[in-house]
């Protein structure tokens, strides 16, 4: 499993697709954060306009990368396997389906973490220039670290999930960038009709933005944790569903 895992993050890191999609990732968020001049709204998102020593900024926008970043990490998994015919190659591996999907999962995660330990320079930079040095709120910061890694996490699962689902790369990215989008915000707006009554909470805690923004907050609530820890075991459930479906 190991194996696998060293050689799927080998591949990415190979292809110069992976290097673009994190240096997209992390220039989108260095223009909203540090370039974009703030229009004098109150969702100012700019670090240098706000007045405030925080990188929530950060928290805001890295969920809208995500949305296009991840479905690019995870749209080869199964994809290509399944174009090249290398599939059943991989499948006849002294490896359990299950053990392939992880090893799949966790290059995902760990190509997501590889794109988000740079940010921590604009942590560090925040914590240079606070008024004075080191006013910010490090533990708060670190719960939303901890709520951006989950909702990377939930989003990858679902990646690997599209992927298997189809062999075509971009019809992957597609799937897999309309779930994340629906499970993250589609929630949320079928809630705010207010059509089920005290039905509207139950959808509103279905949708990933609630579980992350609780989180966001920098506060570890185990019921969040518990929300993101289910819908990753949903999707590579059904991956391996999908898998062992191809053996029927």
């Amino acid at each position: 499993m190991f194996t696998l895992l060293k050689k799927e993050i080998r591949s990415f890191l190979s292809s110069l697709i992976g290097y673009i999609a994190i240096g997209v990732f992390l220039l989108l968020i260095s223009l909203f954060m540090w370039w974009i001049k703030s229009d004098g709204s109150s969702s100012n998102m700019n670090v240098l306009d706000s007045g405030y020593a925080n990188i929530d900024s950060l928290f805001m926008i890295a969920p809208w990368v995500f949305l296009f970043l991840i479905p690019a990490i995870t749209m080869r998994s199964f994809a290509d396997e399944k174009k090249s015919g290398t599939i059943e190659l991989l499948l006849t591996r002294p490896l359990t389906d299950l053990q392939i999907i992880l090893a799949k999962y966790f290059a995902g995660f760990v190509l997501v973490l590889f794109s988000l330990l740079p940010t921590l320079i604009y942590y560090y930079s925040v914590h240079k220039l606070g008024s004075p040095v080191g006013n910010i709120d490090t533990g708060g910061m670190w719960g939303s670290y901890i709520g951006l890694l989950f909702l990377g996490a939930a989003f990858v699962a679902i990646g690997i999930f599209a992927s298997a689902i189809t062999d075509n790369q971009v019809v992957s990215f597609i799937l897999a960038l309309f779930l994340c989008f629906f499970i993250y915000t589609g929630f949320d707006f079928i809630s705010s009709f207010s059509l089920f009554g005290k039905i509207d909470n139950i959808i509103l805690a279905l949708g990933i933005n609630s579980h992350y923004v609780s989180m966001s907050r920098g506060v570890v609530d185990t019921r969040d944790v518990i929300y993101f820890v289910s819908l990753i075991a949903v999707f590579i459930l059904g991956t391996r569903t999908v898998l062992e479906s191809r053996k029927w």
